[in-house]
């Protein structure tokens, strides 16, 4: 497993409720309470700590500026980073080349993050959803999946991660 998770600050018990309707049962989570989920070297450093080789970044709001910073310092420094799936990451810019997908509350959030860099398939709820419901609730949040090719198509946002995941290998069919 290479999946490190980047939450935000918000409660312990909605990541724990994210990984179980997401299926994830062995996956790595920054504590936030020794590691700030916005430090790209705080990630950094648990990444490292933990032994990954090609991480593949899964980072909800704060937890999106930490793991943006940690996997582009390690493709600076070489490294593979398989991917970052970005949970409301407002105002993150792309930084390195690692496919970036961005899901989004609403569509305006979509388009902004759109100005700041896209790098493969992307989500945004419609309806909108609240912020924090777009981690604690992902089954929840219908949309609109944006393949960088082909037709868009409706789905909700526990879907699309699922999908991503098991395109980069980190969750089994």
């Amino acid at each position: 497993m290479t999946l490190c998770l980047c939450p935000g600050v918000h409660p312990s018990s909605l990541t724990e409720r994210f990984c179980q309707v997401l299926g994830l049962e062995s996956v790595l989570v920054l504590p936030t309470s020794t590691h700030p989920p916005y430090s790209p070297l705080h990630v950094l450093d648990y990444a490292r700590q933990q032994g990954l080789e090609q991480p593949c970044f899964l980072a909800f709001s704060a937890g999106v500026v930490g793991a943006m910073g940690a996997a582009w310092s390690w493709q600076q420094q070489g490294g593979t980073v398989k991917a970052l799936i970005a949970l409301d990451g407002w105002g993150v810019p792309r930084l390195g080349t690692f496919p970036l997908h961005r899901l989004s509350h609403d569509q305006t959030t979509d388009e902004q993050s759109g100005w700041l860099g896209v790098g493969g398939d992307r989500f945004y709820a419609d309806p909108p959803v609240a912020h924090l419901e777009l981690w604690a609730y992902p089954e929840r949040a219908r949309g609109l999946w944006l393949p960088e090719s082909g037709a868009r198509q409706k789905t909700d946002a526990a879907a699309f991660i699922r999908a991503m995941l098991r395109r980069y290998g980190e969750l089994d069919s």
